[in-house]
């Protein structure tokens, strides 16, 4: 009696059941013979039943299953009733079957049929999760990319933006999976150490270039198809290798690439290698000891991507084409190679690129390599690491809109000299002496004598006033001032914009021209406000008493003249000593009191005037710290909250 079992092909179908539909009546068989078994037991009995129902359900799915086939291979399409998702591996066949005379034998030897279904589920779906670090610095790098949008085009934050949204759609995708692209020049035999790692020929070889024209994936396990939807590989370039129904492989987890040649003649399949190499975990560069020093390898994809070296692997090929220690002496060669490219050598422990040499024709070292990228796939840290290397590589893409090394911001004196030209633009010190002037003046004419009052007055009406030269000085006034004015404008944006990048420069000089539209007219009209009120200044308390020593005086004087003129026409007795003491008395008491008065006044005088400058300095530093001051200190605040999340998103503090 023979028994039959449903194994799962996802798991590993043995070469028998691999081509079983070659013998298409061997189900028939089976069954008939399952039909006339002899009578036993009830319980062998059920289990015989059990099984010829179990062979003819099987009969009939692979009816169907061939049947879809067929159609799909015609029309390009999944079979009838079967979703792509469900079944992402295609044709479901681990490789081309290039050897057509081989036997039937030997080809089920070789190929095994793939399926989509997975062991585990509840695993292969299982997201990737990012640590606490690099969640902290994606984010920073949202926050600084919608800080920065009204300030930077959007070519500049193009490389952030994609980064950011490459990093959601993987951390939605397998965390169970490492995706691995095999690059390399024509020629290098990456084809053939695909195959060598999948232990079956699933790309195809030869002599005729270019020999890989798509990508090519195998997965090592289930779960893999959102990642390879991700990629855009379809579902009839995707494989399985040869493996037992319990084997647990050094590989489990890994899916790997089998990339066109990055030099082929080609352009669609260069754009495809560039295109996959942005989306992968990691990559294995296949060099041979005639192309590994090739210009457009290290210049357009190694040097580029020297911040990759943890998810970067360099395998120098064909060194069994190489005689006695000329292998040794092309990889030493090859590491310096890479070290000017920048690569960090994954040497002594340290974190870094792979760098091994091999044969994938003979085998050798394919061990190792195969070795290495178990442990690699083990650690499950590859998706982390290449996005983690993404975000160091925009940062430093746009490090030079966001550092420049030197100091920036508005000092103290630059704030001051910007009042000072404001204050010269409204003539804050001229205000301030005109008011000091005409509280001497007023002061003169409350203190000074009747007879220098009544001269000063008569000359100031004889005098004629055309207006005419005022008018003409007045406007060049207003003219000298609005050019003050945007000359201190300008000294201060080309101040506050120092040492900033040229996009946050050009910023704070928009901010500056912005605040100054209209500032004049505000200054102008600050100033009549602000100026000396019209009318008499303020007098102090010593006025009326020197008001009254100067009637005093004044008096003295018109006594001592009647008295004379009295003795002159004889109304009065002669007596010149009185008369004449008196006059003189009034006469030189007048001018001292006033010559008192005026000295007396000048520290009044002086304080009024400073005064009145003071209030229109500060109400002209005023104006201009709300409308030019402060729109680039809210610049500079933007600035360096920007700067200082560009710090989180490189990870350490920036000047």
């Amino acid at each position: 009696m023979t028994a039959v079992t449903d194994q799962d092909p996802a798991e590993g179908a043995s070469p028998r059941r691999a081509g079983v539909d070659d013998a298409g009546g061997t189900e028939a068989a089976a069954v008939e013979r399952a039909g006339s078994a002899p009578e036993g037991p009830p319980e062998e009995a059920a289990g015989m039943r059990k099984g010829i129902k179990s062979l003819r359900d099987l009969k009939g799915a692979k009816e169907v299953s061939r049947e879809g086939r067929v159609r799909a291979r015609d029309a390009d399409e999944p079979p009838p009733g079967v979703q792509e998702a469900e079944d992402p591996w295609g044709d479901g066949l681990i490789a081309r079957r290039v050897d057509e005379t081989a036997g039937s034998e030997h080809r089920a030897e070789r190929y095994a049929v793939a399926t989509g279904r997975p062991a585990n589920p509840a695993a292969a779906l299982m997201p990737l999760a990012y640590d606490g670090p690099l969640r902290a610095r994606l984010d920073a790098l949202r926050e600084l990319v919608g800080l920065s949008r009204t300030r930077l085009d959007g070519g500049t934050l193009a490389e952030a933006g994609r980064v950011l949204d490459e990093a959601a759609a993987r951390r939605r995708l397998s965390g169970q999976h490492t995706v691995v692209a095999i690059a390399g020049a024509t020629g290098s035999g990456k084809s053939q150490l695909f195959n060598t790692l999948a232990g079956v020929t699933i790309s195809e070889t030869g002599v005729r270039r270019p020999t890989t024209a798509a990508p090519i994936a195998c997965s090592w396990s289930d779960g893999a198809a959102s990642l390879l939807d991700r990629l855009g590989i379809p579902g009839r370039l995707r494989r399985r290798p040869v493996q037992p129904p319990d084997s647990d492989s050094e590989l489990r987890g890994l899916v790997l690439i089998d990339l066109p040649d990055h030099d082929s003649a080609a352009v669609q399949h260069r754009e495809q290698v560039d295109r996959i190499l942005a989306l992968v975990d990691a990559v294995i560069w296949v060099v041979d000891p005639e192309k590994y020093a090739d210009a457009v390898l290290h210049e357009r994809y190694l040097r580029p991507m020297a911040g990759h070296a943890e998810v970067t692997f360099v395998v120098l090929n064909q060194v069994d084409r190489l005689p006695g220690e000329a292998a040794e002496q092309v990889l030493d060669d090859l590491r310096r190679l890479l070290d000017e490219d920048g690569i960090a050598l994954g040497e002594y422990g340290e974190p870094g690129a792979t760098v091994l040499a091999l044969s994938a024709l003979s085998g050798d070292g394919v061990g190792e390599l195969r070795e290495c990228l178990g442990q690699f796939v083990a650690e499950r840290q590859a998706p982390a690491r290449r996005i983690a290397a993404d975000v160091d590589a925009a940062a430093w893409r746009l490090r030079s809109v966001y550092v420049t090394g030197r100091r920036t911001g508005l000092s103290e004196e630059a704030r001051e000299e910007f009042a000072d030209r404001l204050a010269d633009a409204v003539g804050a010190v001229a205000a301030g002496e005109a008011a000091e002037r005409a509280w001497l003046r007023n002061a003169n004419r409350a203190c000074g004598t009747p007879w220098l009052r009544l001269w000063r007055w008569y000359h100031e009406r004889r005098e004629p006033s055309t207006g005419r030269l005022p008018a003409r000085g007045q406007a060049d006034e207003e003219a000298t001032a609005r050019q003050r004015v945007e000359q201190a404008v300008r000294t201060v944006s080309d101040r506050a914009s120092a040492g900033l990048p040229a996009p946050w420069a050009q910023a704070m000089r928009e901010a500056a021209l912005r605040g100054a539209a209209g500032l004049p007219e505000a200054l102008d009209e600050l100033a009549e406000r602000t100026g000396v009120e019209p009318g008499r200044p303020p007098r102090p308390g010593w006025w009326p008493v020197a008001v009254l020593a100067q009637a005093a005086m004044t008096l003295l004087q018109i006594v001592g003249g009647l008295w004379l003129l009295g003795q002159i026409i004889g109304f009065l007795p002669p007596d010149l000593g009185v008369p004449v003491l008196l006059m003189l008395s009034g006469i030189v008491g007048g001018p001292l009191i006033e010559w008192g008065c005026r000295m007396a006044a000048r520290g009044p005088a002086r304080r009024y005037g400073q005064e009145a400058e003071r209030g229109l300095r500060e109400a002209a530093a005023g104006c201009g710290r709300a409308r030019v001051l402060d729109p680039l200190a809210a610049e500079l605040l933007r600035y360096r909250e920007v700067r200082e999340q560009y710090g989180r998103v490189t990870g350490v503090g920036v000047r």
